[in-house]
C-alpha cells in the first residue's frame, strides 16, 4: 500500500433505468417505506460517521429529482451530483474521474440497495486498511449451475466456495483507477461490477469478502419492490447512532417534547431522558391530566397549552394504549370503541392536531406499534388489528408529509418491562423482557434523525440470530 487515504467518498451508483419494473421512472426514484429508494441509501450514507462525501451518479435527465431530494433531506456531505453512462463500467469510470488524483478510501453502491447496513459500510472501510479491494457477499442457499449454449447442464460448481456479490465494493481509489486504465486499453473489455475490473487486470491485488447481508437486495424485479417493502416493515432497521451527551443536549436546546401516555412505563422514561437532555417536555394522560386521547376535543387543548407555555412543538409522541384481552365473540360493544378509539382513532386525532405546529417546526412524530402488527393471534383481535393499522398510518403520513418537511415514524419493541405488560401478564423472569429505558433512548434517536416512514424493530437479540418471537409485544404504555 501507499500514502494514507485522504477521506472517506461513497458513491451512489444510481445510472441505470430499470425497464424490468414496468415504470416511466427510473427503479431507483420509486418510493419504498416513504422515501425514494434512492433517498435511503444516500440518507444511510449522509448519516454513517466514516463517510466524509458522497457522490451520486444519477440517470440522465433526472438529476433535478435528486437535487430536490438532496436539497429537502439537508443531505450534506453530497458534494457532487452527476450523470451517469449507459453502462455500470461507464458510470464508475465518470466517478473517477470526478474524484480526480485523490487517493480516497472509496465505497460503491448500488442506488436500488435501500437496505445496506452499517455494519457493512464499516467492515468495508475497516478492510480497507489491510486489502486495496474489498467485495461484499453472501453465502448461496442454492445450487448453482453452468449451462451450455444448448441450455444444458455443463458444470455444477461447489456451492461451499460460491458467494452471491451484492454492493457496496471498495477499493484504494489509485487502485481501481489504475485497473480502469488498463481495461481502457483492452478492446474486449466488459464486466458487470468493479471488482471484476480489478480481478481481471490487476490479478495480483487480493479481493477481501466482507459478509453481507439477505436484507442487503436489490430492486430489480416488480417483486423486489413488494418485498423490500415488507423488509422495511419487518426487519429490524438500523438504528440513527446514538449521541454523546453533549450532542443530545445541542440538538434538544430549545425543543419542546410533547408525550402522549406520559404518566408511566416507555412515556414517562422518553420524557425524562429528553428533559434531562435538556428539552422543554410537556406530558399528557388520562390519570395526571384528564387527557383522554380519544377525545378531539382532550388532544386539540393539549396542544394548545404547549403552545400558549412554550410556543412551538418539535416532537409529539404518543404510547397510549390500552389491551382488551379474550375472543372477539366476547367482547362487549363498549370495549369495542374504546380499544378501538384509544388504540387508532387517538394516533389520528394526534396526528391531525399536531401536524401544523410540526410542519412549522420540521419536526417528528413517533408512534407505537406491537410484533402482533405482522399478523393476528387468537385472543387479542382488537389490540393486533389496531396496531397494524397503525403501522399503515404511519407509512402513509410518512408519504403525506414528507413535502410538508414533517417526520413519521413508528417504534415496534419486543416484550418490554412495562407496567401494562406487568398487568396483564403477572411478574415474569428477570432479563427476558426488554428495559423499557433503551426503549426510550432509541425513540429519542429515532425522532432526531432524519428518517421517516421507518417502523423499527427493538429487540434483546440480533434478530438475524434470533428465532420469531411469537409472543405478543406489549411496548407502547397505557394512558
Amino acid at each position: 500500500m501507499t500514502s494514507e487515504p485522504d477521506s472517506n467518498v461513497a458513491v451512489v451508483l444510481a445510472g441505470g433505468v430499470g425497464t424490468r419494473l414496468g415504470l416511466d421512472i427510473p427503479k431507483q426514484l420509486i418510493k419504498i417505506a416513504g422515501r425514494p429508494v434512492i433517498e435511503h441509501v444516500i440518507a444511510t450514507l449522509d448519516q454513517h460517521p466514516r463517510v466524509d462525501e458522497i457522490i451520486i451518479m444519477m440517470a440522465v435527465g433526472h438529476l433535478d429529482v435528486v437535487r430536490q431530494v438532496v436539497r429537502s433531506g439537508n443531505y450534506t456531505k453530497v458534494s457532487q451530483i452527476l450523470e451517469g453512462a449507459d453502462t455500470r463500467n461507464g458510470t464508475t469510470a465518470r466517478a473517477l474521474e470526478a474524484i480526480g488524483d485523490r487517493d480516497c478510501k472509496l465505497l460503491l453502491h448500488d442506488a436500488v440497495r435501500p437496505l445496506v447496513s452499517d455494519r457493512i459500510i464499516d467492515e468495508c472501510y475497516d478492510a480497507l486498511d489491510r486489502y486495496d479491494a474489498v467485495d461484499v457477499a453472501i453465502p448461496s442457499a442454492d445450487t448453482i449451475i453452468e449451462v451450455d449454449a444448448s441450455n444444458t447442464i455443463s458444470d455444477i460448481p461447489p456451492r461451499g466456495a460460491l458467494r452471491r456479490g451484492q454492493t457496496p465494493q471498495a477499493f484504494r481509489a489509485s487502485v481501481l483507477r489504475q485497473a480502469y486504465e488498463l481495461a481502457r486499453q483492452d478492446p474486449g473489455f466488459e464486466a458487470t461490477d468493479d471488482c471484476t475490473v480489478v480481478l481481471r487486470y490487476l490479478p495480483d491485488v487480493p479481493i477481501w469478502v466482507v459478509r453481507g447481508d439477505e436484507r442487503n437486495m436489490k430492486v430489480t424485479e416488480p417483486i423486489d419492490v413488494y418485498l423490500v417493502d415488507k423488509l422495511f416493515q419487518l426487519t429490524s432497521q438500523d438504528l440513527p447512532h446514538g449521541r454523546t451527551e453533549d450532542a443530545y443536549r445541542e440538538a434538544l436546546a430549545g425543543k419542546t417534547l410533547v408525550v402522549f401516555g406520559g404518566s408511566y412505563g416507555i412515556g414517562a422514561d422518553i420524557a425524562a431522558l429528553a428533559r434531562d437532555h435538556g428539552a422543554d417536555v410537556v406530558t399528557f394522560s388520562r390519570s395526571t391530566t384528564r387527557t383522554h386521547v380519544e377525545r378531539r376535543e382532550d388532544v386539540a387543548a393539549a396542544i394548545d397549552s404547549v403552545l400558549a407555555q412554550h410556543g412551538r412543538i418539535d416532537f409529539v409522541v404518543n404510547t397510549a394504549a390500552v389491551l382488551p384481552r379474550g375472543t372477539l365473540a366476547s367482547t362487549s360493544e363498549e370495549t369495542i370503541y374504546s380499544a378501538t378509539e384509544i388504540n387508532y382513532l387517538a394516533p389520528i386525532l394526534i396526528a391531525q392536531e399536531a401536524l401544523p405546529h410540526l410542519e412549522a417546526t420540521g419536526g417528528s412524530l413517533l408512534l407505537f406499534t406491537s410484533s402482533s402488527y405482522t399478523r393476528g393471534r387468537a385472543g387479542y383481535s382488537l389490540y393486533s388489528s389496531a396496531k397494524a393499522a397503525v403501522v399503515n398510518l404511519t407509512q402513509a403520513l410518512a408519504d403525506e408529509w414528507a413535502p410538508l418537511g414533517v417526520r413519521v415514524n413508528c417504534i415496534n419493541p419486543e416484550r418490554t418491562g412495562t407496567p401494562m405488560r406487568t398487568k396483564a401478564f403477572g411478574k415474569e423472569p428477570a432479563g427476558s423482557l426488554l428495559d423499557p429505558k433503551l426503549v426510550a433512548t432509541a425513540s429519542l434517536d429515532l425522532l432526531l434523525s432524519k428518517d421517516t416512514g421507518h417502523v423499527v424493530d427493538l429487540r434483546r437479540m440480533d434478530p438475524q440470530v434470533s428465532s420469531f418471537d411469537e409472543t405478543i409485544d406489549l411496548g407502547s404504555d397505557a394512558p
